[in-house]
Protein backbone atom coordinates (compact mmCIF):
# COMPACT_ATOMS: atom_id res chain seq x y z
CA UNK A 1 0.00 0.00 0.00
CA UNK A 2 0.99 3.62 -1.07
CA UNK A 3 2.30 5.26 2.00
CA UNK A 4 0.07 8.28 1.69
CA UNK A 5 -2.82 5.80 0.88
CA UNK A 6 -5.16 6.11 3.71
CA UNK A 7 -5.43 2.47 5.24
CA UNK A 8 -9.04 2.18 5.53
CA UNK A 9 -11.08 2.44 2.08
CA UNK A 10 -13.37 5.04 2.17
CA UNK A 11 -16.08 2.34 1.32
CA UNK A 12 -15.15 0.70 4.73
CA UNK A 13 -15.88 3.68 6.73
CA UNK A 14 -18.52 4.12 8.69
CA UNK A 15 -20.69 7.33 7.55
CA UNK A 16 -19.27 10.58 9.17
CA UNK A 17 -15.92 9.24 8.82
CA UNK A 18 -12.60 10.65 6.48
CA UNK A 19 -9.03 10.41 6.58
CA UNK A 20 -7.03 13.69 7.21
CA UNK A 21 -3.37 12.39 7.05
CA UNK A 22 -1.56 9.06 6.35
CA UNK A 23 2.22 8.21 6.11
CA UNK A 24 4.17 5.54 6.74
CA UNK A 25 3.98 5.46 10.71
CA UNK A 26 0.98 7.86 11.57
CA UNK A 27 -2.73 7.96 10.04
CA UNK A 28 -5.68 10.18 11.43
CA UNK A 29 -9.14 10.02 10.42
CA UNK A 30 -11.91 12.88 11.64
CA UNK A 31 -15.36 12.15 12.41
CA UNK A 32 -17.95 15.22 11.98
CA UNK A 33 -20.56 15.09 14.47
CA UNK A 34 -19.22 14.38 17.48
CA UNK A 35 -16.45 16.41 16.47
CA UNK A 36 -13.02 14.38 16.97
CA UNK A 37 -9.91 12.35 15.36
CA UNK A 38 -8.73 8.85 16.05
CA UNK A 39 -4.96 8.88 15.53
CA UNK A 40 -2.53 5.82 14.94
CA UNK A 41 0.84 6.57 15.74
CA UNK A 42 3.74 4.80 15.53
CA UNK A 43 6.06 4.97 18.57
CA UNK A 44 8.69 3.59 20.68
CA UNK A 45 7.39 0.48 22.61
CA UNK A 46 9.29 2.24 26.08
CA UNK A 47 5.99 1.49 28.33
CA UNK A 48 5.76 -1.94 27.62
CA UNK A 49 6.08 -5.09 29.20
CA UNK A 50 9.84 -5.62 28.55
CA UNK A 51 8.88 -9.55 28.09
CA UNK A 52 7.33 -8.91 24.58
CA UNK A 53 10.97 -7.66 23.28
CA UNK A 54 9.21 -5.00 20.91
CA UNK A 55 10.98 -2.11 20.34
CA UNK A 56 8.36 -0.38 18.21
CA UNK A 57 4.23 -0.05 18.96
CA UNK A 58 1.55 1.74 17.22
CA UNK A 59 -0.47 4.47 19.82
CA UNK A 60 -4.16 4.92 19.34
CA UNK A 61 -5.34 7.56 20.42
CA UNK A 62 -8.29 10.33 20.19
CA UNK A 63 -8.77 13.71 19.94
CA UNK A 64 -11.89 15.94 21.14
CA UNK A 65 -12.22 19.65 20.88
CA UNK A 66 -13.95 21.73 23.96
CA UNK A 67 -14.56 25.76 23.38
CA UNK A 68 -10.76 27.17 23.56
CA UNK A 69 -8.80 23.50 23.65
CA UNK A 70 -7.87 20.37 22.20
CA UNK A 71 -7.88 17.28 24.64
CA UNK A 72 -5.76 13.89 23.74
CA UNK A 73 -6.45 11.10 25.17
CA UNK A 74 -4.42 7.44 24.91
CA UNK A 75 -7.28 4.48 24.10
CA UNK A 76 -4.35 2.24 23.68
CA UNK A 77 -1.34 0.14 22.29
CA UNK A 78 -0.85 -2.62 19.54
CA UNK A 79 1.86 -4.20 18.27
CA UNK A 80 1.11 -3.94 14.86
CA UNK A 81 0.07 -1.81 12.19
CA UNK A 82 -2.47 -3.91 11.00
CA UNK A 83 -3.64 -4.12 14.80
CA UNK A 84 -4.02 -0.11 14.41
CA UNK A 85 -6.22 -0.30 11.41
CA UNK A 86 -8.52 -2.96 12.92
CA UNK A 87 -8.44 -1.07 16.85
CA UNK A 88 -9.24 2.23 14.26
CA UNK A 89 -12.07 0.76 12.62
CA UNK A 90 -13.47 -0.74 15.77
CA UNK A 91 -13.30 2.74 17.21
CA UNK A 92 -15.22 4.15 14.03
CA UNK A 93 -17.77 1.76 14.63
CA UNK A 94 -18.78 1.44 18.23
CA UNK A 95 -18.48 5.75 17.93
CA UNK A 96 -21.00 5.20 15.18
CA UNK A 97 -23.41 2.76 16.68
CA UNK A 98 -23.75 4.32 20.01
CA UNK A 99 -22.37 8.37 20.39
CA UNK A 100 -25.02 10.10 18.12
CA UNK A 101 -24.53 13.95 18.29
CA UNK A 102 -23.64 14.55 22.01
CA UNK A 103 -20.71 16.89 22.49
CA UNK A 104 -19.90 15.39 26.03
CA UNK A 105 -16.08 13.97 25.99
CA UNK A 106 -16.97 11.82 29.03
CA UNK A 107 -19.64 9.83 27.07
CA UNK A 108 -16.88 9.58 24.48
CA UNK A 109 -14.27 8.07 26.35
CA UNK A 110 -16.37 5.52 27.70
CA UNK A 111 -17.73 4.26 24.74
CA UNK A 112 -13.39 4.17 23.47
CA UNK A 113 -12.70 1.98 26.72
CA UNK A 114 -14.94 -0.65 25.87
CA UNK A 115 -13.18 -1.42 22.63
CA UNK A 116 -11.75 -4.33 22.63
CA UNK A 117 -8.24 -3.60 20.45
CA UNK A 118 -6.52 -6.40 18.99
CA UNK A 119 -3.18 -7.73 19.84
CA UNK A 120 -3.05 -5.15 22.75
CA UNK A 121 0.42 -3.98 23.96
CA UNK A 122 0.01 -4.68 28.23
CA UNK A 123 1.46 -1.90 30.07
CA UNK A 124 5.01 -2.51 31.44
CA UNK A 125 4.64 -0.82 34.48
CA UNK A 126 1.78 -2.94 35.73
CA UNK A 127 2.88 -5.08 38.86
CA UNK A 128 2.32 -8.78 38.85
CA UNK A 129 1.74 -10.31 42.14
CA UNK A 130 4.55 -12.01 44.28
Amino acid sequence: MPPDQPPIPREALPPGWGPIDCCDARFEYRHSQPPLELIADRTAADRSHPGLGLCRCWELRYRYFLTDQTITEVIGRVSTRRAAVKGTLACMERIHETVSTTDDPLEVRDVLESVSLPDLVPDGLSRSSP
